[in-house]
């Protein structure tokens, strides 16, 4: 993907983040996500139902590499298994830490592919991620 189609991507999801607003639901699973080294603070929530993604929503005061990561990685994941979001957060989380991943399951998320070189920007990309490796972990303890 060239880097202007990139450029827009991120841009597009910052300025206009998609699933981005809470809503008071108790059948969500919630986890508060921050970077201690900068200003970003997302909240996420997920809810999953029979193995699956079936909504999710996030909020908080984020970086644009941190908004737009955020609202790409559930654009990506709703709708998916928790079987598939695994693999999905797995791989993306590889490709920031330069290392083997495959492009083509990470959908649009793959925009970051170049972040990786840029260490202060890796927490940024993956805050959202790691929120939601703690949601599946909290599900799983659930089963």
């Amino acid at each position: 993907m060239d880097p202007k189609m990139k450029r827009e991507i991120i841009l597009q999801h910052y300025q206009n983040p998609k699933n981005k607003g809470l809503i008071e639901d108790e059948s969500y699973i919630s986890v508060n996500m921050n970077n201690e080294s900068c200003i970003d603070e997302v909240d996420l929530m997920v809810k999953i139902e029979k193995g699956k993604i079936v909504d999710a929503h996030f909020d908080g005061e984020a970086c644009a590499i941190c908004t737009s990561s955020t609202s790409i990685m559930l654009d990506t994941l709703i709708g998916k298994t928790i079987e598939e979001a695994k693999i999905i957060v797995e791989n993306f989380g590889n490709m920031i830490d330069e290392r083997e991943y495959d492009s083509d399951i990470l959908e649009v998320a793959v925009v970051y592919d170049d972040v990786g070189r840029q260490p202060n920007r890796k927490k940024c990309a993956l805050l959202g991620w790691w929120g939601m490796e703690k949601v599946i972990e909290e599900h799983e303890k659930t089963l």
